[in-house]
């Protein structure tokens, strides 16, 4: 196995499931780290390389969900797909909300998961249309810095975004002008198409354009009827040499 594989935090309680988990994994080329509770979680992202964390939402020190809120928090960007029983939309939009990159409900079958890690991983499809990757980008007085993963105001303040909220946001600043569909979205974010991920998309939305609104934006986000969304504002790469 490549040194350079992604490394996967499995973290569940259920010893079964971690092994299960593991071993299928390191069987599909992933370097594997595992963990049982919130506090190794926490210890193990310090001290290891993680490119992407499985996390079982019950805990027996706290609540997945708490965690993923904190890591965020924290500014730690390693995508986090969530593995949860909760059946309901809103719960799953509230974990969306705390910063994970995606859900799948148990139980679930292992090759899924792995189709999820992989579309999670993915940095999207290379395609015409798209800007080249940039350090900075620039919109209407804000600028997005992709290495920091931060955003800030026209007046220098942070704009606090989600993991989700900043990868849906460089989409279209990688994008400009062009409207974007759901379905596009969701493909490039995760690669996934439940009504649970389609609705979650226009939470994302609201959420953007609520906090870019508090940073002083007009409402930079149009929506396009029976197309999807467009980002209206001009976007310009300070660092691009002309």
């Amino acid at each position: 196995m490549s040194a350079q594989s992604p490394q996967v935090l499995v973290v569940d309680d259920d010893s079964e499931i971690r092994k299960l988990l593991a071993r299928y994994l390191r069987e599909q080329g992933f370097r594997v780290l595992i963990a049982s509770t919130c506090a190794e979680v926490r210890e193990k992202v310090v001290t290891n390389r993680v490119d992407l964390i499985v996390l079982d939402v019950m805990l027996p020190d706290g609540s997945g969900l708490d965690l993923c809120r904190d890591l965020r928090t924290s500014r730690s960007a390693i995508p986090i797909i969530l593995l949860t029983a909760l059946k309901e939309d809103i719960d799953r939009i509230i974990g969306l909300e705390f910063g994970a990159d995606d859900y799948l409900g148990k139980p679930f079958n292992p090759r899924e998961l792995v189709a999820r890690i992989r579309a999670v991983l993915r940095r999207g499809p290379k395609t015409a249309d798209r800007r080249p990757d940039a350090a900075r980008y620039g919109f209407d007085g804000f600028v997005a810095d992709r290495s920091t993963r931060s955003v800030t105001s026209p007046g220098g303040e942070d704009v606090s975004l989600t993991g989700a909220e900043f990868d849906l946001l460089l989409l279209f600043l990688e994008r400009p002008g062009r409207v974007l569909s759901r379905d596009q979205l969701l493909d490039l974010t995760r690669g996934g198409g439940s009504e649970v991920l389609d609705r979650s998309i226009d939470v994302l939305i609201s959420r953007l354009r609520r906090k870019l609104s508090a940073g002083g934006a007009a409402d930079i986000f149009k929506t396009v009827r029976n197309g999807g969304y467009q980002l209206a504002a001009k976007v310009s790469v300070p660092d691009q040499q002309t």
